[in-house]
């Protein structure tokens, strides 16, 4: 009899490491396996059941899918070592306006009327468009997770006080799931050990927030919204 594992999928910058740990402490029987996906293909992953749940960024096509809030990232803009906001802690929206500004086509940062001129080329991927910001052809918009994951020496970034946070959800199909889905979940959510091992659980019901991201992605889902210059809410640091 093959051993017992579930796949928990997660876009890059996504940070999974919390609740591997604890899943392993609760159930070294059961293997988590971890599965890095594009954030473009997360929510098509977790409905093929490639992944069973998976940790991804909003907005995304959740259709068919459960989501449970999880944290919200802070915004930044990478620029150059020695750009000019190195030399503050962080920075505003109205500081970008005029700056050149980089949109690769995996942009995951949901910011309409977002601040900067963007450039006419789109790098195909955030990887190659930190190779343009080192170039000095502009700055780029995106989750502190993701200015980390691309770290290097010759770049800094600065948080945006003022831009859109990016939601991290946790996506599962609705309706009933199966145990191990359900044990997951309630690692996520926070749930004591043993309060749910072995019992059959229903879905969990989404709250008021779960229900307005939902709505959010829906909304996102169904037409991509141009980004130009602009301001939005405050984020949280």
């Amino acid at each position: 009899m093959a051993p017992l594992s579930l796949t928990l999928g997660y876009v890059p910058g996504a940070t999974p490491a919390k609740w591997a740990r604890i899943w392993a402490e609760r159930h070294p029987d059961v293997r988590l396996e971890l599965s890095a996906v594009a954030a473009a293909d997360a929510a098509a992953a977790v409905r093929a059941g490639t992944v069973e749940v998976a940790l991804l960024r909003l907005p995304a096509e959740t259709a068919g899918l459960a989501v449970i809030p999880l944290y919200e990232e802070t915004t930044v803009a990478v620029v150059p070592k020695d750009h000019v906001f190195n030399a503050v802690d962080e920075i505003t929206a109205a500081d970008l306006d005029g700056e050149p500004v980089l949109r690769p086509l995996d942009d995951v940062v949901s910011w309409p009327d977002a601040p900067g001129n963007p450039i006419d080329h789109r790098p195909e991927t955030t990887q190659d468009a930190i190779e343009l910001v080192a170039a000095g052809l502009g700055a780029l918009i995106v989750p502190q997770s993701l200015a980390r994951l691309h770290h290097r020496k010759d770049l800094t970034y600065r948080p945006i006080v003022d831009a859109p946070t990016c939601p991290v959800v946790l996506a599962f199909p609705e309706g009933p799931q199966p145990e191990l889905v359900e044990e997951f979940v309630g690692v996520v959510r926070g749930r004591k050990p043993g309060s749910s091992r072995g019992q059959a659980q229903p879905a969990p019901k989404r709250t008021a927030r779960e229900k307005t991201l939902a709505k959010q992605a829906a909304r996102a889902a169904a037409g991509k919204v141009a980004r130009k210059p602009g301001r939005a809410a405050r984020g949280r640091r």
